[in-house]
């Protein structure tokens, strides 16, 4: 342990973070926007209405600004698993990799195929083979999102591999099962109901400004309207896809569901904090009260977790020290086998460049007994496997608040609209600007909670965080790291400009 540069680990989670960060605020606008445009495409193809033709191009011009921007963040996002963290892209690169790989084969290559003709198809190509390019753009921006989700999801909850002790990689061993594993499956649900939601919430804040400023008015209340309906739609699929996956994290990652919700000692019957607010200083084993103040939902967090009303959630300290009437171990027996693993790696190697084979095979047998833990072998101390509690909790609780929070607002915009009140509603108007903001703050959050969540792993389990980058000199790490931030603030703020001067001139002019 004393080898490893730990400024070196922090500098390059930064990094990755900042990307990570910066990229997200294009992602799910290029989602949720796509199949916005799609829809509004079909209406125009099925009714030939001039006003919906320049709904479409209005909407199509400005998810073309954001795709090309954000293609820029994603392609250093993905350099940077070989230049920071090239123990990582070594150790489980072969699994990794191959999702990735598709992504970039397969559905980017339909994107960049039928982009163009979705920008510049306008009475050059059928008038449905257009449509349709639409289409194809929706879906392909989706499928691209898939292969990212499964190779995330996999970093979550690894499954369909193997272990080479030869090699000291991971190899895969079932595609099917790393694709439809229920951690990807909830993952990529969620996300995309996230995008949709980001999507509309764009569109009804731009329409939400037109009709402030008395401009475009049966253009904007139509776009509210398109806007809500999938909005409200899409809200209601992002609780389900939410529960879905907690009750996943519950199976796969209990020490992130125990942070998430600041429990230290598990519960029967246990309730889901609604609002609360955690005991600073808190630590395990300790006599401290977990919150200051919290308002729960009775058996809500049992019955997510097992369904079942009753069900045991074990808390931090469960975790930590073990809980044997619940089958529980404590991390200091999993330190140990984890030891018990990275020593019989080590003496597997040597007894074969000794030509050894029984000695290879005892090793090699205790190496598969333990492996499932052999990350712990590396933490320095039982503490070390706690995420930071207070960043996860308050990041998934007032995710949860903006997510029920959006509900309203797609039904208030909705009604508001057909009733033909919506022009009158300044407040709310006002209100739908600012749920832009509020859309990408719920979005950032989700990830902040999936990521420090499962902190200290790069891989749940298997590899912690300070095993996986590489041998860099960390002032050249602090440097690119400043780079990378003027350089994405730039193309963020260029972003915002160019999209705010397209839709100051606004569609054109309807004409029935």
């Amino acid at each position: 342990m004393n080898e490893i540069d730990f400024t070196l680990v922090d500098w390059s989670r930064a990094q990755f973070a900042l990307t990570a960060i910066y990229h997200w605020f294009f992602v799910p606008l290029t989602l949720g926007l796509s199949f916005i445009v799609a829809f509004m495409h079909t209406i125009y193809y099925k009714t030939g209405k001039e006003e919906w033709k320049n709904m479409t191009k209005f909407w199509m011009k400005l998810f073309g600004i954001n795709f090309a921007i954000g293609i820029a963040t994603g392609i250093i996002l993905e350099f940077e698993f070989g230049t920071n963290w090239s123990n990582y892209s070594w150790f489980m690169g072969d699994i990794f990799g191959a999702p990735l790989a598709i992504e970039a084969i397969m559905a980017f290559f339909l994107e960049s195929t039928f982009i163009a003709v979705m920008f510049f198809g306008w009475n050059r190509v059928s008038k449905k083979f257009h449509m349709l390019s639409s289409w194809l753009v929706a879906f392909g921006s989706n499928i691209s999102a898939l292969w990212i989700l499964v190779a995330n999801a996999w970093m979550q909850n690894p499954v369909g591999m193997r272990f080479n002790p030869d090699t000291a990689r991971n190899e895969m061993e079932n595609f099917w099962e790393v694709l439809l594993s229920p951690t990807a499956v909830h993952k990529f649900l969620h996300v995309l109901t996230n995008a949709y939601v980001i999507g509309s919430l764009f569109v009804i804040g731009v329409s939400a400004w037109f009709l402030l400023k008395n401009r475009h008015i049966i253009f904007a209340k139509k776009s509210i309207v398109i806007g809500a309906v999938f909005g409200l739609l899409s809200s209601l699929f992002l609780v389900i896809t939410g529960d879905g996956s907690a009750h996943d994290v519950a199976q796969t990652q209990p020490m992130k569901l125990a942070a998430m919700e600041g429990l230290y000692d598990g519960e029967e019957g246990a309730g889901l904090v609604a609002v609360g607010m955690l005991k600073p200083g808190k630590k395990v084993g300790d006599d401290k009260d977990e919150y200051v103040f919290a308002v729960k939902i009775p058996k809500l967090l049992s019955y997510l977790s097992t369904r079942e009303i009753n069900g045991f959630v074990p808390g931090i300290n469960d975790l930590i020290n073990g809980n044997e009437k619940h089958g529980i171990r404590s991390t200091e027996e999993r330190m140990e086998k984890g030891k018990i693993a990275v020593v019989s790696l080590a003496n597997y190697k040597k007894a074969k460049d000794a030509n050894d084979s029984k000695a290879a095979d005892e090793s090699l047998k205790l190496l598969e007994d333990n492996y499932k833990d052999i990350g712990y072998g590396f933490l320095p101390d039982k503490e070390s496997s706690i995420p930071p509690v207070g960043i996860t909790f308050y990041s998934f609780h007032i995710m949860v608040g903006l997510g029920f929070y959006f509900i309203v607002f797609f039904i208030l915009a909705l009604v508001y609209t057909l009733k033909d009140k919506i022009a009158v509603k300044k407040g709310f108007l006002k209100l739908a600007m600012w749920s832009i903001a509020l859309g990408y703050i719920a979005s950032e959050l989700g990830w902040v909670v999936a990521e420090v969540g499962r902190q200290p792993w790069t891989m749940q389990d298997i590899l912690p965080t300070w095993m996986s980058t590489s041998h860099l000199n960390t002032g050249t790490v602090v440097l690119t790291f400043w780079l990378f931030a003027a350089l994405f603030t730039i193309l963020l703020i260029a972003e915002i400009k160019i999209m705010l001067h397209q839709i100051k001139l606004g569609p054109k002019e309807e004409r029935s």
